[in-house]
């Protein structure tokens, strides 16, 4: 009897990946061609923006990186002075980061190129396509949360 054989091209948490790293890539050219930005700079950027002040391991958790990338892309970002880091009061070991004027602006040019870029991959698809793909990404994401 042969041994079992695992297809990855048909294996879906791996179609799943290369399907997210592809999307990113592609758009990460938007904002590199723009800012210069690598994929986690981009994330702490986005997430800052989105949320305003959040400590290192939120933006970890909120983006799903690993803390020494999280770390830096802090670093990059407040050498451009696109960030702020500000102590807890009752942690010092804690640092509250926000973006400066500068970051907040360099956001809110790339917000519109963000759902440009979303727009456009979605036009690629069929309407039925597109219903398709937000209800199962969102079922995925419900099952895998309750799970948790």
């Amino acid at each position: 009897m042969e041994p079992e054989v695992l297809e990855l091209e048909s294996f879906l948490p791996y179609r799943l990946y290369r399907l997210a790293d592809t999307v990113s890539r592609e758009f990460s050219r938007v904002y590199k061609e723009r800012h210069g930005l690598t994929r986690p700079e981009w994330r702490t950027l986005s997430g800052l923006g989105q949320r305003g002040t959040m400590t290192a391991t939120e933006l970890g958790e909120q983006s799903a990186m690993h803390k020494t990338k999280v770390s830096r892309a802090v670093a990059e970002l407040e050498r451009r002075r696109w960030l702020t880091r500000a102590p807890d009061e009752n942690d010092r070991r804690v640092e509250h980061l926000t973006l400066t004027n500068a970051g907040l602006a360099a956001y809110r040019e790339m917000v519109p190129l963000a759902k440009a870029f979303e727009q456009e991959l979605l036009a690629r698809l069929s309407e039925e396509e597109r219903a398709a793909i937000v209800s199962g990404v969102a079922a995925l994401e419900r099952t895998l949360a309750e799970k948790n």
